[in-house]
C-alpha cells in the first residue's frame, strides 16, 4: 500500500512543470575542501619537478662548464610557459574549440572568478595544475640538445613548440579532443607529456647535430650527486603528477600513488640488474634513470592499473629504456645528450601500450587486454601514433624558422668554452 502510495505521488509531481525541471536539472557543482587541498598540494609537488627538481637532475649530467646553463633553461622555461599558459596556452588546450585545438575564448582567462569552479575544485586550482604540466613538458626537451643550443634559440623554440604542439595534443587527450573521443587512455601524460618531449628531443637532438668531441672528449656528468638529488626531487614531484591527475581526493588517487611508488622502484631494480650484468658494476647514473622510466612509464596508466599491473610495466620500463638509452642510441649515433627520447620517448610508449594491457575496469573504469578487451591495446598504439606523427613533424618545422629567425647553435668556440661564460657571463668554481 506504502509503495502505491509513493508512486502516485511521484507521478503526480512528474505533472507539474516546475518541480520535473527540478528534477531533471544537474546537480549544482559544489566545492570540496579535501579534494581542493589536495589539488593545491600536487600543483606544487608539480612545479618542485621542475624547479628545482629537473634543474638539479639535468645539471648534474653536464660537464661542470655547463650546469648555470642547464639549470637557468628550467628556470626561464618556468617563468616563460607561466605567462603563456595565462595568456593562450590553456584556451588552446581547454578551451571548448573542436576535435583538434581549442579556441581563444579563455585566452588571457577570460571569465575566471574567484568562485569559479572545475568540478569540486576551484577552476583557478586547475588552471594552475595544467600549467605545472605545460612547464614540465618543453623542460624535458633541453636534456636532448644539451652543451649546443643558443638561449634567444631555446626561449623561441620553447615559445612557439608549447603553443603549436603541447596545446593542441593536451586538447586531443584532455580537453575533449578526438583521442580523448577515441577511447585513448592516458591518465596523467604518456602521451601529453612524455611521447610528446621525447619526439621532439630526438628531432632536436638529430636537427642540432653531435657535440664537438662527441664519442671522442670526456663528457662525463660532472656531479651525479646533484642528480641523484634532482632524480629524488622527481620521484617525490611525481606522487602530484600522478595521484593528484584523479583531481580527487579519493581511492583512485590512493591507488595511483601506489602503483607509481611500485613502479618506479621495480623499474630502478630492473635497470640496475640489467647493467650490473652487462657492464659488471651497478652505477648511481644508471640507478637514478631506471627510477625516471618507471616514472615515465606508469604515468599514462597510474589511474588503470593495480600492483600488477605497476610491476609489469616496471619491469618492461627499466629493461627496455636502459637498451634505448645505450645499445639503440650507440647503434643509430645520435647524440641524445641526457636520453630524452630513450627514457621519456621510449618509457612513455611503453607505458602507453601496456595501459592497454593491465587496464582493470574496476579501477579506471576501461577493461584492458587481460580482462579480453585486446581492442584497447591497439587504441593506445592509434594514440601514440598521432603524437609521434605531429610532435616529430611540428618540431622539425618549428626548428627550422627559428635557425632562420635566431640560429639554433652556440659557436664553437663558446661550445669548448662551455655555455655558462658564453650565455650568462657566470661560472662556477
Amino acid at each position: 500500500m506504502n509503495r502505491m502510495l509513493k508512486t502516485l505521488f511521484a507521478a503526480c509531481l512528474a505533472l507539474v512543470p516546475g518541480v520535473a525541471l527540478a528534477q531533471d536539472a544537474a546537480p549544482t557543482p559544489t566545492l570540496d575542501s579535501g579534494n581542493t587541498a589536495w589539488l593545491l598540494t600536487s600543483t606544487a609537488l608539480v612545479l618542485f619537478m621542475t624547479i628545482p627538481g629537473l634543474a638539479l637532475f639535468y645539471g648534474g649530467m653536464v660537464r661542470k662548464l655547463n650546469v648555470l646553463t642547464m639549470a637557468m633553461q628550467s628556470f626561464a622555461i618556468t617563468a616563460l610557459i607561466s605567462v603563456l599558459w595565462a595568456v593562450v596556452g590553456f584556451s588552446l588546450a581547454f578551451g571548448p574549440g573542436n576535435l583538434f585545438i581549442g579556441d581563444l575564448s579563455r585566452a588571457f582567462l577570460s571569465g575566471l572568478e574567484v568562485g569559479s569552479l572545475s568540478g569540486s575544485i576551484p577552476e583557478s586550482v586547475f588552471i594552475t595544475f595544467q600549467m605545472t604540466f605545460a612547464i614540465i613538458t618543453p623542460a624535458l626537451i633541453t636534456g636532448a640538445f644539451a652543451d649546443r643550443m643558443k638561449f634567444s634559440a631555446l626561449l623561441l623554440f620553447t615559445a612557439l613548440w608549447s603553443l603549436i604542439v603541447y596545446s593542441p595534443v593536451c586538447h586531443w587527450v584532455w580537453g575533449g579532443g578526438f583521442l580523448m573521443g577515441d577511447g585513448v587512455l592516458d591518465y596523467a601524460g604518456g602521451t601529453v607529456v612524455h611521447i610528446n618531449a621525447g619526439v621532439a628531443g630526438l628531432v632536436a637532438a638529430i636537427v642540432l647535430g653531435k657535440r664537438k668531441g662527441y664519442g671522442t672528449s670526456d663528457m662525463k656528468p660532472h656531479n651525479l650527486v646533484l642528480s641523484l638529488i634532482g632524480a629524488a626531487m622527481l620521484w617525490v614531484g611525481w606522487f602530484g603528477f600522478n595521484a593528484g591527475s584523479a583531481v580527487a581526493a579519493d581511492g583512485r588517487a590512493g591507488m595511483a600513488m601506489l602503483v607509481t611508488q611500485i613502479a618506479a622502484a621495480t623499474a630502478t631494480l630492473a635497470w640496475v640488474f640489467v647493467e650490473w650484468g652487462v657492464k659488471g658494476k651497478p652505477s648511481v647514473l644508471g640507478a637514478v634513470s631506471g627510477a625516471v622510466a618507471g616514472l615515465v612509464a606508469i604515468t599514462p596508466a597510474a589511474g588503470f592499473v593495480g600492483v600488477d599491473g605497476a610491476l609489469g610495466i616496471g619491469v618492461a620500463a627499466g629493461v627496455i629504456c636502459y637498451f634505448a638509452s645505450t645499445t639503440l642510441k650507440h647503434a643509430l649515433k645520435y647524440d641524445d645528450s641526457l636520453d630524452v627520447w630513450g627514457v621519456h620517448g621510449v618509457g612513455g610508449i611503453v607505458g602507453a601500450v601496456l595501459t592497454g594491457v593491465f587496464a582493470k575496469a574496476a579501477i579506471g573504469g576501461t577493461a584492458g587486454a587481460l580482462e579480453g578487451n585486446i581492442g584497447q591495446v591497439w587504441t593506445q598504439i592509434y594514440g601514440i601514433g598521432a603524437t609521434v606523427l605531429w610532435s616529430g613533424i611540428a618540431t622539425t618545422i618549428i626548428l627550422y624558422v627559428v635557425k632562420a629567425i635566431t640560429g639554433l647553435r652556440v659557436d664553437e668556440d663558446a661550445e669548448r668554452d662551455g655555455l655558462d661564460l658564453a650565455l650568462h657571463g657566470e661560472s662556477i668554481q
